[in-house]
């Protein structure tokens, strides 16, 4: 596989799983919020239409029988949602404080890219969406931050699998002072892992697998 292909699968996947970049304070000061990145809110109901969509897609992948088996293996849809919606926005802010930008026929190498490498259009989507929760209708903006990722990279002296690339990404994170709503989860920077609430009047939303809008 190509190098620069394997990076950007890599890179799905680790701006989900990268969540220690970020802290969190989780207080009420924002009510109706999931998280406020850099002042602007990411509302709870932002939160549920994207995870309204990932679902619908997921009902359209697969048949009906299967459906409660998907939910059942993305219980924690929510958050990691959540994760990679705050992600999406430290990144969009380390690109532009570093001065790169992604053009439209950059978006369509990398797509055309990888429908060569999975067989097509449709099956890239399938694949997407399968294990990265990424729905049809949101891939080209996710390749665009995978394209802003690989310059930001470039332009650090490094790549996306190096310390010195999430670094940067977590410098960016405590400017931005994020802070997520507790019910989401909390952040555990000594274990590198995200953690669960432990407040005991906040219900885990997503704990039994079922989702707010599934």
């Amino acid at each position: 596989m190509h190098r620069r292909r394997r990076t950007a699968l890599l890179l799905t996947a680790a701006l989900t799983a990268a969540a220690p970049l970020l802290t969190a304070c989780g207080n009420d000061a924002h009510p109706g919020a999931a998280a406020v990145v850099g002042g602007q809110r990411i509302t709870v109901s932002q939160l549920e239409n994207r995870v309204g969509e990932i679902r619908a897609a997921q009902q359209d992948a697969v048949p009906d029988a299967q459906y409660e088996q998907a939910i059942a293996r993305t219980g924690s849809l929510t958050r990691d949602t959540l994760h990679g919606m705050v992600l999406d926005r430290v990144l969009e802010r380390a690109a532009r404080d570093a001065g790169v930008s992604v053009t439209p026929k950059e978006i369509q190498q990398m797509r055309a890219g990888l429908e060569e490498q999975a067989g097509g259009a449709e099956a890239l989507e399938t694949a997407w969406l399968q294990q990265y929760g990424i729905p049809p209708q949101r891939l080209d903006d996710n390749l665009r931050l995978q394209v802003q990722a690989q310059k930001l990279a470039q332009r650090l002296g490094t790549d996306t699998s190096r310390p010195e690339f999430w670094q940067a990404l977590s410098k960016t994170s405590e400017k931005l002072d994020v802070d997520l709503n507790p019910r989401y989860g909390a952040w555990d920077v000594e274990k590198s892992s995200r953690v669960d609430a432990t407040t005991p009047w906040i219900r885990d939303v997503t704990a039994d697998g079922t989702q707010p809008i599934a």
